[in-house]
């Protein structure tokens, strides 16, 4: 058999599916890490992008456009190198990869976020505090809504970019589907590495697919929408 049928017939094995090591614990783990990760960037940028992305303090800009350089700046950092530099610095587990993965997320997360905020005309704004509402109100009445679209996709864009690049978890601490990647090459097993580079693929396409589809439902149309419904 050529290494595809070698690959399809690994992934036919129900033995493969089962265990510690079986092709679900993988999985599991992978996403496991992935939304741990995202979640971890979010509570660290989203704040931080809110504040910075409320332009209608014109005292903020210079943060938002700092934060807009180091966003740019931090998408062009090599994910293994990093992580070897980081796995030097603070030991062999699996901190120096949740570092490594917060960091590659947290870039499209403040993205979306000072792009979404960004995204909200002037005019509605200073409507809003013409009409006595406070800068809390506006930030979450009006900007946050009218920028959700966006924001949702720095979200989708953090857990695909994360999915990718899980598999460098292997390369320090095992698990996710890296492993399959790792072990698989140490002994040169073609079909290992490529159930878990199909397996990574099709996971990503499931995951955006998925956020394409509450993006599309969760803004203003769509929950105008659900509101007339009700």
């Amino acid at each position: 058999m050529n290494v595809i049928e070698r690959t399809f017939f690994y992934l036919g094995d129900a033995s493969r599916w089962q265990g510690s090591d079986g092709i679900t614990a993988r999985l599991l783990e992978h996403l496991g890490i992935t939304f741990f990760a995202v979640a971890c960037a979010a509570a660290l940028v989203v704040p931080l992008g809110l504040w910075a992305g409320h332009r209608r303090s014109r005292s903020r800009r210079w943060a938002a456009n700092l934060l807009t350089t180091l966003v740019g700046a931090s998408r062009a950092l090599p994910a293994l190198g990093l992580l070897t530099l980081v796995a030097l610095w603070l030991g062999i587990s699996i901190v120096p990869s949740l570092v490594v993965l917060v960091i590659i997320a947290a870039a499209p997360l403040l993205s979306g976020v000072l792009e979404g905020l960004a995204s909200v005309p002037e005019e509605l704004v200073d409507a809003a505090r013409a009409q006595g509402l406070t800068e809390w109100q506006i930030l979450t009445r009006v900007e946050i809504p009218l920028g959700l679209q966006l924001m949702l996709g720095g979200l989708r864009s953090a857990l695909v970019q994360v999915i990718a690049t899980a598999t460098i978890v292997a390369y320090v601490s095992g698990g996710t589907l890296g492993r399959y990647l790792f072990d698989g090459l140490a002994v040169r097993d073609y079909p290992r590495m490529l159930v878990a580079t199909l397996l990574v693929a099709l996971l990503a396409f499931v995951v955006d697919a998925l956020m394409g589809l509450v993006q599309r439902w969760l803004t203003p149309a769509g929950l105008s929408i659900n509101r007339r419904k009700a």
